[in-house]
């Protein structure tokens, strides 16, 4: 199973919208729509939507080299609200040992303004997926 039908199976990412753009070795790159069901009571992108596009690409990155990892940890930071329209995640590895690995996440909008940055780290397993 490639990576890519392995996260096709994320059943809430599926049901965000959210599209997976790029996924290599410590790596992954995704973007969702913010449409009017992602809205809070005043109008901007519900703070669990930017969360979740954020953990899902944590999730593409840290599964990335075939085998099962599972979030431990995850912080977010909210820089700037997000309206309707499109934004992007990107996930860099930060370390990676044999059990744990950390990533950064930047989620920004269509004009490239900073949206929030995520921290996640991962306990990697030894089963393959």
């Amino acid at each position: 199973m490639t990576i890519r039908e392995f996260l096709e199976k994320d059943a809430f990412a599926a049901a965000l919208g959210i599209q997976i753009l790029e996924v290599t070795n410590g790596k992954a790159k995704t973007k969702m729509e913010i449409k009017e069901e992602h809205l809070n009571a005043v109008y901007i992108a519900h703070g669990g939507v930017i969360f979740s596009l954020a953990d899902f690409t944590l999730a593409a990155a840290a599964n990335s080299y075939g085998n099962i990892a599972v979030s431990i940890q995850a912080s977010i930071h909210f820089l700037n609200a997000a309206k309707k329209g499109m934004i992007y995640a990107e996930a860099k590895e930060i370390s990676k040992n044999q059990k744990l690995a950390t990533y950064e996440i930047t989620v920004s909008n269509e004009q490239n303004e900073l949206i929030a940055k995520y921290q996640g780290m991962v306990y990697q397993k030894k089963e393959n997926y």
